[in-house]
This record gives structure tokens, sequence and C-alpha cells, in this order.
């Protein structure tokens, strides 16, 4: 038998995944009964394109194992792709595929001595990583005026603390939990910062494609030798759970891309290759997914703009969403009435949500805010993606309204309500 103290020092204070967690307490809560609107898992509610799982289907039958760093039409797919949108040349030698971008993201962290950087708030597993590891983290405060966004002179006042890591930042934009982003300028005065101080980003662009615009610019446009781009299928084509995601290296950096892949040859060998041979036709971006893609970013915006509306008119507040699924919901004009309650924290706010009003939200203080900010991130995904796409496509050229919403993203209404009744419950 293996005792507590013969656990690994990463893993004994290690909890489970914030976002899988709170996933797995709403549906065990539903199973007893419960109604419960889950606005706590951040996964797309859109089916996967049909064009995308008719090829998984019909190479469901490839059973070989496929080249450790992924299959080679495949990678030459991805270059071309991020070349075409980036502008940056690139190559089938440029990438690299894994299991989902999360352990691409781990193995990077592996394959060298990494310092990380990373704004507060921001994803729920970049530290825990990090800290599985032994690595060092490091958080650079973001603030709502800014649309949450790191600001240049941040990493000109950064000091070294290990003189042999690398200081890694690591990006996410449109982000998770805040919905923001960056636009050119901003970028472009991050890049030259980074390449004062000597700092490799990590662009996490999983959510780019889902810019309600449709117009995502890339960091590594401006800092193309000290970027690696992330990315996967989960959230822009709504396949989660086929675990397949992508790094883009520059040239400079094949040598941690030569490591990451060694890596992988000793851990997860390659990604399924049915998953890869669809993932081709997903990158190759044919019509079909362009057109998915332009109906999903309207369906995103009408609801964001709805969830946003409404939740202000209760009296909280919020930086409007450009991109991806969440708002990051501050409650702190509700701090003197909540203290009447007991309630004190984050995770006290979303533990009170969940047990009064059935609405299932995620802490502040899960994404590195201090617990007692109250911020909560709401992922506003509990709705009919499949249905919702085909009414916005009946109704293409026409811009979708709140009726839209009230229509076909019921439980998103219901929710609005449910927190709404709470506030005001508190006198």
């Amino acid at each position: 038998m293996i005792s507590y103290d013969q656990l690994s020092h990463g893993v004994r204070e290690l909890q489970p995944s914030a976002t899988l967690r709170i996933n797995e307490d709403s549906n065990r809560l539903i199973r007893q009964g419960r109604d419960i609107i889950k606005l706590g898992l951040g996964q797309s509610p859109f089916p996967v394109p049909d064009i995308v799982a008719d090829t998984m289907r019909q190479y469901a039958g490839e059973k070989d194992y496929l080249p450790v760093r992924g299959l080679q039409k495949l990678r030459k797919t991805v270059a071309s792709y991020y070349q075409k949108r980036d502008g940056v040349p690139r190559t089938a030698d440029s990438v690299l595929v894994g299991p989902g971008s999360k352990e691409l993201l781990f193995n990077l962290q592996m394959a060298c001595n990494v310092e990380l950087i990373l704004p507060a708030p921001c994803w729920v597993s970049y530290a825990p990583q990090a800290f599985l590891l032994g690595r060092n983290v490091r958080h650079l405060e973001t603030r709502p005026e800014n649309q949450w966004r790191v600001l240049p002179k941040q990493l000109d006042q950064l000091e070294k603390k290990d003189t042999d890591s690398v200081q890694v930042l690591i990006l996410n934009y449109p982000s998770n939990p805040t919905g923001c982003s960056y636009e050119p300028e901003h970028m472009k005065a991050l890049a030259e910062a980074a390449r004062r101080n000597d700092i490799l980003i990590i662009a996490d662009e999983i959510y780019g494609e889902t810019r309600f615009d449709g117009v995502h610019h890339s960091i590594a446009t401006y800092y193309p030798e000290g970027v690696v781009i992330s990315s996967g299928l989960s959230k822009w084509c709504g396949a989660g759970g086929w675990r397949l995601g992508v790094m883009v290296f520059p040239a400079e950096l094949a040598v941690l891309q030569d490591k990451m892949a060694v890596i992988a040859s000793e851990t997860f060998t390659s990604v399924s290759a049915p998953t890869q041979y669809a993932a081709c036709t997903a990158f190759e971006y044919p019509t079909a997914v362009e057109k998915y893609l332009k109906q999903s970013r309207r369906v995103l915006k009408v609801v964001a703009d709805y969830m946003h509306e409404n939740l202000t008119r209760s009296g909280l507040e919020m930086v409007p969403a450009v991109g991806g699924f969440y708002l990051l919901v501050s409650f702190e004009s509700f701090r003197d009435k909540l203290a009447t309650r007991g309630i004190t924290t984050s995770d006290q706010v979303c533990e009170q949500l969940l047990s009064k009003a059935g609405v299932a939200i995620l802490p502040g203080s899960d994404f590195g805010l201090k617990s007692n900010r109250l911020f909560a991130r709401l992922a506003y995904v509990d709705f009919d993606g499949q249905q919702s796409l085909a009414v916005a496509e009946k109704q293409k050229g026409t811009q979708l309204r709140n009726a839209f919403v009230e229509s076909n993203c019921p439980r998103l209404v219901q929710a609005c309500r449910r927190i709404d009744a709470w506030l005001r419950s508190l006198g």
C-alpha cells in the first residue's frame, strides 16, 4: 500500500482541475434531482462540424501508430493555416501535435527550466502544471480598467530570480476567464518588452477563432522568434473530447521542440490516427468550416451581450467579452450585503449560488485572484449549440437580438433570473 508520505511532493497538495471538478459536482447534483444550470466548465456548446466528423468516420479504421511529431499532412496543413493567417513563414517542421494543448503546455515546461509568468487572472491549469514540475510561478496583476491586459512596463520591471531559467509568459487571448483580448497596438508594445527582456511567450490562442468580429491577431506577428503558438480543436471546432492540440514553433526554438518530441515518444507516443486525419480537414478551413465558425461567432456574441446586459442590470460589473465563452463577473458592489450573510470570499459566493440558486460558476480564486476579491467566472455555454446554429443560419443577413437568446438559450435566460433573484434576496 502507498501512504500519503510516499506520494511525490508535487502531487500531495494538488487538487483536481477546478473546471472539471465543477462539472462533476454539477452532474452529481443533477443525478440527485437538483436542477443545476452549468456555467462552470467551458466546453463548446456547438457540435463538431459535419465535414470534420465525416472525415473522422472515414478514417475510423486507421489503427497504426503515427509519427511522434504528428501526421505529416496535418503538420503541413497547420503550418499553412497559421502562415496564411499571421503572415509568418511556417513549414511542417514548425508544428508539433499532441493529445490536447494542455498536455503540450505541460511538456514544454518539462522540457526546460522555466520560470513561469502568469497574468492574474488566468486559466486554472497553468500554475498547477508548474507546481507539479517544481517550477517557479510569478503572477502579474491585471485590472479590469485595462481589459485585464498585461502591460509592457510589468515585463520591464520583472527581475529574474534564477539566472539558469528561461522566463516564459503565457498569454491566453481571447481570455479564459475574462473574455478579453489584445489589439495589435497592445501586442506590438508587449512584444517589444518581451524581446528587450528575453522573455519567451506562449500564445495560447485556443479561442482565437471564436473572436466575435472574426479578426484575430497573433503576437507572433510582432515577435516571431520568441513566440510559440498553442491551439487545438477543443474550442473553435467543438471537439474537446477528441483531445488534439498543436504547437507552432519558430526555427529559433527548434531545440525546445525537439526535446518535447522526445518526451512525447516516452509518454503519449502519438495522437490517435482518426483524430489527426479529421484535424486535417478542420485546418484546411474549407467553406463549410468557415460558415460554421461565422454562425458560431454570431451566436456567441449575442449570448455574451445578453448575459452582460442582464447581469449588469442586476448590479454586477464586468468587462464586455470580445470572444470565447466567458465573463469575469464582479460581486464587489454587493460586498456589504454579502458580509451580513457571512459571505466574504469568492469561493463562498459560488457555493451560495450553487446551493441557493442552482447556478454553477467558478470563483476568481481558482484563476489566480485573491479569494477576498469577489470575482467569479461564468461560462455561458449551457444551451443547445446545434439548434442555435440552425436557427442562426436561417436568420443570416440579420442581426441576432435578445429574442434569439430567449428562444434558443432558455437555460441562460433562467440563469440570469436566478442570479438576480438571489442578489435581491440579500436585502
